[in-house]
C-alpha cells in the first residue's frame, strides 16, 4: 500500500515548508504546488535531502484552469490526494480607500477562490471514499482586520468562512475541513515559528474535533 499523499498549494519557505516537513516525517508523500518552478525545485530538494518523498507541480493559484490542470497531473502521476493544504495568499499594503476594485478581485482569486477551486478538485474522490482532509491557512486578520492590509483582511475573513461552510457540508461525508488561524507574523525561532504552527495543522488533522485552531500568543 502506497503512502498517503498531501498536496500543498502555495508552497513557500514559511508555513507550507513546516507543514510539508511535518506531514512528510509522519509518513506522507508530499506534492508542492506554486508558480515559481525554481523555488519549487529548491523546496523539493530540501525535503528529499531530509528523506521525505516530495514532488513539485507548477500551478497559479489565481488561475482556476491552471489549478485544475495541476491537480489532473497530480492524480495521474501520484494518485488522488488524501490531504489538501491551501496556503496561498497575496500580501499587499492598501487601505480600503486606496484599494481598487481590480486589485481586490485579483487578490481575492488567490486568497479565497483558489482555495475553493483546489478543494473541488479533491472533494469527489474524498466523498467516494468517505475520507480525507482539507486544511486552510487562516489569519488573525479575519478576526481583527487591519486597514493597511485591507485586501488580505477581506481574504482571510473569506477563507475562514469557506472553511466553516465547507465543514458543515462535507462532515456528513466523512471529510474533515479545518483552518489554523495565525494571529501574528510567521518567523523562525519565534512563537510563530513555522514548525510550531505545522504541529497545529497536524493536530487538527489527527483529532478532527474542531474546525478552527486560533494560533495566538497570549
Amino acid at each position: 500500500m502506497s503512502k498517503p499523499l498531501v498536496v500543498i498549494v502555495g508552497a513557500g519557505p514559511g508555513v507550507s515548508a513546516g507543514v510539508a516537513r511535518k506531514f512528510g516525517n509522519e509518513g506522507f508523500r508530499v506534492v508542492l504546488a506554486a508558480r515559481n518552478t525554481n523555488a519549487l525545485e529548491t523546496y523539493t530538494k530540501e525535503l528529499n535531502n531530509s528523506k521525505i518523498e516530495a514532488y513539485s507541480i507548477k500551478a497559479d493559484a489565481a488561475d482556476s484552469s491552471s489549478l485544475t490542470s495541476a491537480f489532473e497531473q497530480i492524480k495521474q502521476l501520484y494518485g488522488s490526494p488524501d490531504v489538501l493544504v491551501y496556503n496561498a495568499a497575496v500580501i499587499s499594503k492598501a487601505t480600503p480607500t486606496h484599494l481598487t476594485e481590480t486589485q481586490l478581485l485579483e487578490e481575492f482569486k488567490v486568497n479565497v477562490v483558489g482555495a475553493l477551486t483546489s478543494a473541488n478538485q479533491v472533494i469527489p474522490h474524498m466523498i467516494e471514499h468517505k475520507n480525507g482532509a482539507i486544511l486552510f491557512t487562516g489569519g488573525g486578520l479575519a478576526l481583527a482586520p487591519a486597514a493597511e492590509l485591507s485586501s488580505l483582511s477581506i481574504g482571510k475573513a473569506g477563507i475562514r468562512s469557506l472553511a466553516f461552510s465547507l465543514s458543515q457540508e462535507l462532515q456528513p461525508h466523512g471529510i474533515y475541513v479545518g483552518t489554523v488561524t495565525i494571529a501574528g507574523f510567521v518567523a523562525k525561532a519565534s512563537f510563530y515559528d513555522p514548525d510550531e504552527i505545522a504541529e497545529q495543522f497536524w493536530n487538527l488533522y489527527i483529532n478532527r474535533s474542531e474546525v478552527e485552531y486560533l494560533y495566538k500568543q497570549d
